[in-house]
């Protein structure tokens, strides 16, 4: 299965046992190098899908906590040329594999080398912050190259034109920013929010996932009927900065209705 099908497949399959699929977030190399494998093995057992975060130096998109996590693994020497090695030595996970990265670290290695390394490493795709959709064709051609996705985002303001063109373009899923701003706020869901999702939803050919700001059971049951899945960033950040179990957090995130 090719990389951007088999996200697609996990977040559905999820969705289809009636609960949002969790798509959860950890900072390579956070917060230490050599725990690195150990978190990410065990959140891929409690998640749907696995994004990894490269550490860079401006993340612009990200609150403090990411900040902190990012700033920590810089400090270590985490790079992505290590993330990627690190992938390919470790035997594969349950879950997809996303890296997000900022796009100056991808540049370096340039779309088919990136492509190449990642489908190695088995990195199922991309999702990259800061560069512009007008901007992604050279990228998400070396990406395609290799069956990886490209996800999209789009935000509460996005116009309904340019809705439809990034949701025509999004592979994996389509990342559905709840607020303006950095991640890590807690998010609020008024009607205006549900509303956006659902339009999203109506006109995305694939899974829509919310980010930025979901922090626990009662926002995931709020977003349950207007989104596909929810990404967790910043507050399973904050559980492995308390050195709390990661996969057992996320366990108690579940939704089931009985």
């Amino acid at each position: 299965m090719r990389g951007d099908e088999s996200i697609s497949a996990a977040i559905l399959a999820a969705k289809a046992r009636g609960e949002p699929a969790l798509v959860a977030y950890l900072t390579a190399g956070f917060p230490s190098r050599d725990s690195f494998k150990q978190h990410l093995q065990a959140i891929a057992e409690a998640a749907d899908v696995v994004e990894i975060g490269v550490p860079f130096t401006d993340p612009m998109a990200d609150g403090v906590t990411i900040q902190r996590a990012s700033h920590a693994a810089l400090a270590q020497g985490v790079s992505l040329r290590w993330i990627l090695a690190q992938l390919a030595a470790m035997p594969r996970v349950k879950a997809p594999l996303l890296l997000m990265s900022y796009l100056n670290p991808l540049l370096v290695l340039g779309p088919e080398a990136l492509a190449s390394s990642a489908a190695r490493a088995g990195v199922a795709g991309f999702i990259v912050p800061d560069l512009p959709f007008d901007e992604s064709a050279e990228l998400r051609a070396g990406l395609e190259s290799q069956g990886l996705a490209l996800v999209q985002m789009v935000t509460p303001v996005t116009s309904s034109q340019r809705l439809e063109q990034i949701c025509a373009s999004s592979q994996g899923f389509l990342y559905a920013v709840t607020m303006t701003g950095t991640t890590g706020k807690n998010v609020a869901v008024p009607p205006e929010v549900t509303r956006y999702l659902d339009t999203v939803r109506s006109r995305s050919p694939v899974p829509v996932c919310a980010g930025f700001g979901i922090r626990g059971r009662e926002q995931l049951e709020l977003l349950r009927d207007h989104v596909d899945g929810v990404v967790i960033g910043s507050a399973l950040v904050e559980v492995l900065e308390r050195g709390a179990d990661p996969a057992r957090w996320l366990r108690d995130l579940r939704l089931s209705r009985s």
